[in-house]
């Protein structure tokens, strides 16, 4: 389908307004140590356990490039299908806060080690593609803390030196919808390749957001203004709606916008301004003396791409055509990696259709539910699989399926033994249902003759008595079939 723009403007007293959006996101990389040290970079520890000399900045202490944090980057690249460049080059990027021990940042400027790449997004009204400007590896910095004591600020250097990749991308978003969709595919891809966790209420995945506006028609940029270190996707639109119609009542007020650094208040839901934007050159920018040029081999980079995982686009595809699903069916089990395992591992022993309606449907209402992701689910895939199994072999109902479901919620017990357990075997005799058809339609042939005169819709009446009388175990084909019959 042909890429459209989001339908989102701002509506002024002189016209329509257009949002342009570029995000810098900054991925924790997964790794156990640290882009400089050993340290550990295990979340929640006591502050300042996992501090090394390098990440304290003690004198005459030279920092070590890890491999692993690299190899990690690069698959990243190749995920978001970007060049790698074989020679990069860290920086130092120089400022000074409280919580930067050595007063500089390493990073990477002018060379940095991934190049342009793209991101396709599977919007409501078609594909959507936003391309990368860079991938650079840099260094965190500590964390300050200003709620322990009213008169003083503490600092916690457990995150100083974590391997962060800041992933920039080219202003082709239009909307916080497109936002939306654009971080949980960066979100998803890094999952299944391994090389970030995405949990942004531990710090691992945050955003910079550049917001400017422009009149509809308009092929220039406004100024934009950059929102620092947005920790949730819900957060982001709410600073996106916010600064965007701010900018727009300054425009149209006649004034300019002062490009500037901001803050999203979360609790007024206002953006405030924190400091001027600072220009590259305000950060002196050099390459850092400690470490040397970084040179990759192209057999490591034909290495890590033939070991990448299949991604959620392949899957995507895969999912279609070899399991005959939707493509809106597809997006949703490839949205995240472990629902796309839970998928696949039930589908090994039971129906690919009604596994999907199992697990879009059932399953996700309860997790939603109770606030769980699916690798917290309280059913495991294998026992979901059994009960669906159980379900096409026409062993129970889909009515007593649901209160089995309900009762595997407790325990995650074989929905076979709960079945036995509690006698909800599916009744299939065809003498034992005419039986109870034909006991229905005796007490009821008041509504015998009124179906017979031409009220049909009593058919589904009749069906439920049955069902009643049964206590939900008679098979509703068999019952359908037996009282066609019957009532001719």
């Amino acid at each position: 389908m042909a890429e459209k723009k989001f339908d989102y403007f701002i509506n002024g007293e002189n016209g329509k307004w257009e949002v342009i959006i570029g995000l810098e996101v900054h991925a924790q990389v997964l790794s156990k140590s640290k882009l400089f040290s050993s340290s550990s970079t295990k979340f929640g520890a006591e502050p300042n356990t996992q501090v090394s000399l390098v990440d304290s900045a003690f004198p005459g202490m030279l920092p070590v490039i890890n491999q692993f944090c690299i190899e990690q980057s690069i698959k990243t690249g190749l995920g978001l299908k970007a060049i790698i460049n074989l020679n990069s080059v860290f920086d130092r990027k120089n400022y000074f806060y409280a919580d930067l021990p050595q007063g500089y940042q390493i990073s990477q400027y002018k060379k940095p080690l991934v190049g342009e790449g793209e991101v396709i997004l599977d919007m409501p009204y078609g594909t959507k593609k936003v391309g990368i400007e860079r991938l650079h590896l840099e260094q965190d910095a500590g964390k300050s803390i200003h709620d322990i004591d009213p008169d003083n600020s503490f600092v916690d250097l457990n995150r100083s030196g974590v391997a962060l990749m800041e992933i920039v991308s080219k202003p082709d978003l239009r909307s916080p919808e497109e936002v939306n969709f654009y971080v949980k595919k960066l979100r998803s891809i890094m999952r299944y390749l391994g090389t970030c966790d995405g949990n942004m209420q531990e710090g691992s995945l945050r955003a910079d957001v550049n917001v400017s506006v422009r009149k509809v028609g308009d092929s220039q940029y406004g100024t934009r203004c950059e929102i620092k270190n947005v920790n949730s996707i819900k957060f982001m639109q709410m600073a996106i709606e916010h600064e965007a119609k701010r900018q727009v009542e300054i425009l149209e007020s006649g004034k300019k916008i002062d490009q500037e650094t901001r803050l999203f208040d979360v609790k007024k839901n206002t953006t405030r301004s924190m400091r001027s934007k600072e220009e590259a050159h305000d950060y002196r920018y050099f390459p850092d003396p400690d470490l040397l040029p970084l040179k990759l081999n192209k057999g490591l980079i034909d290495k890590l791409k033939k070991e990448l995982p299949e991604l959620p686009d392949q899957k995507k595809d895969r999912f279609i055509k070899d399991h005959n699903l939707s493509p809106y069916e597809a997006n949703i089990l490839v949205s995240e990696k472990e629902i796309s395992d839970y998928y696949e591992e039930m589908i090994k022993e039971c129906d690919k259709k009604l596994a999907t309606n199992w697990i879009t449907v059932e399953l996700f209402a309860v997790l939603n539910k109770n606030n769980l992701s699916i690798s917290q689910s309280p059913i495991s895939a294998k026992n979901l699989s059994s009960l669906v199994k159980m379900i096409t072999l026409g062993k129970i109902s889909g009515k007593i399926a649901k209160d089995v479901f309900e009762k595997m919620q407790v325990s995650d017990k074989d929905p076979k033994q709960i079945v036995e357990e509690e006698g909800l075997v599916q009744q299939s005799d065809p003498k034992e249902l005419e039986k109870i058809v034909l006991e229905v339609l005796s007490k009821n042939q008041d509504k015998v003759i009124q179906y017979q005169s031409g009220k049909v819709k009593l058919f589904g009446y009749f069906v439920g008595e049955v069902m009643k009388v049964s206590k939900g175990k008679a098979n509703p084909n068999l019952v359908n079939d037996i009282l066609k019959i019957k009532l001719k």
